[in-house]
C-alpha cells in the first residue's frame, strides 16, 4: 500500500511539474516573440532625429520624439521626487510605529485600494479634482496622476522589506541607546535598502508606460514645451496616438517610442542591480 502510495504521488509531482514547465516555455516564448516583433520594428525607427526633432505634423515627413522625451523625463523626475519621500516615510512607520495604530490600519487600507484602482480612475479623480476646476491641461496634473500611481507602490514595498529585517538586528540598536527614529531611519532602512530601492523602480517602470491616467491630465502637445503648467507631450500618449495613424511614419515613431521605454526601464533596473551589488560586496 505504501508503494502504491509513493507511486502516485510521484506520477502527481511528474505531472505537475510538466505542466509548470510547460506554461513556463509558453510563457518564455510569448515574451520573447513580443520582444522580437518590438525590438525589430523599434531599432529602424531609431536615429538621430527621433531624438532632436518634435512630433511632425499629420501627412508631413521625417519628426521625431523630443518633445515627448522631454515631457516624460520632467513628469517622472517630479514623479519620483513626490512619491520617493512619500512612500519610504510612510512604509518606515507602518513598519516601525503602526503595529497597534487605527492610523496604520487607515493608511493600510486606503494603500491596497490605490494599489487594486485602475489607473483610469486616478486619472480621471485627478481630471475631477484639478483639471476641471483650473480649465486646462498641464504636466502638473498629469504628475500627480502618476504619484497617486507610485506612492502605494512605493510604500508596500518599503513595509514588507522592512518587516524582513531581523528584529535582533533591532534589538542590538535599542540595547547601545539608539532612540526608535534612529534605529528605523539609520538601521532598518539601510539594511533594507536595495529591496526600497527595487520596489522605487518597479514603481516608475509602471508608470512609465501609463497612458490612461495622462489622457485625463497632461492630455499631449505637438510643440516642445518645458511648461509645466500647460498641455505637454509625452511617450506612452504619444505611442497611443500614432500607433492607430494612418501615417506610415507615425506608426514608425510609435514603434521606437515603445522600444525607448522598454530600453529605458530595463537599463535603470541593471544599473540599480549593480550599483547595489558593488556596494554590498565593498
Amino acid at each position: 500500500m505504501d508503494l502504491k502510495i509513493y507511486k502516485r504521488r510521484q506520477l502527481a509531482n511528474r505531472v505537475g511539474l510538466s505542466l509548470s514547465m510547460m506554461a513556463m516555455g509558453l510563457g518564455l516564448f510569448v515574451l520573447l516573440w513580443i520582444l522580437y516583433v518590438l525590438f525589430s520594428n523599434g531599432i529602424a525607427a531609431l536615429d538621430w532625429a527621433m531624438f532632436t526633432q518634435s512630433t511632425p505634423a499629420p501627412g508631413s515627413d521625417g519628426g521625431g520624439l523630443a518633445n515627448a522625451i522631454v515631457g516624460s523625463l520632467m513628469m517622472v523626475l517630479v514623479t519620483a521626487f513626490v512619491s520617493t519621500p512619500i512612500g519610504i516615510f510612510a512604509g518606515v512607520y507602518l513598519a516601525e510605529y503602526g503595529d497597534q495604530s487605527k492610523t496604520a490600519e487607515l493608511t493600510r487600507f486606503v494603500t491596497d485600494i490605490m494599489l487594486s484602482a485602475p489607473s483610469i480612475v486616478l486619472g480621471l479623480f485627478v481630471y475631477a479634482i484639478l483639471v476641471a476646476q483650473v480649465q486646462h491641461f498641464s504636466g502638473w496634473a498629469g504628475s500627480l496622476a502618476l504619484s497617486l500611481i507610485a506612492v502605494p507602490v512605493v510604500v508596500r514595498t518599503t513595509e514588507n522589506m522592512l518587516r524582513l529585517v531581523p528584529g535582533s538586528l533591532r534589538e542590538a540598536a535599542f540595547a547601545l541607546g539608539a532612540p526608535r527614529w534612529k534605529v528605523a531611519t539609520f538601521i532598518t532602512l539601510r539594511a533594507a535598502k536595495s529591496g526600497v530601492m527595487t520596489g522605487l523602480l518597479l514603481a516608475l517602470a509602471r508608470i512609465s508606460g501609463e497612458t490612461a491616467p495622462l489622457l485625463f491630465t497632461a492630455l499631449n502637445n505637438q510643440f516642445f514645451s518645458t511648461d509645466m503648467n500647460a498641455p505637454m507631450a509625452n511617450l506612452p500618449v504619444v505611442i497611443f496616438q500614432f500607433a492607430m495613424s494612418p501615417y506610415d511614419n507615425w506608426v514608425r515613431l510609435a514603434w521606437g517610442g515603445a522600444l525607448l521605454i522598454t530600453l529605458t526601464v530595463l537599463i535603470l533596473n541593471i544599473l540599480a542591480r549593480v550599483f547595489f551589488r558593488d556596494k554590498s560586496q565593498a
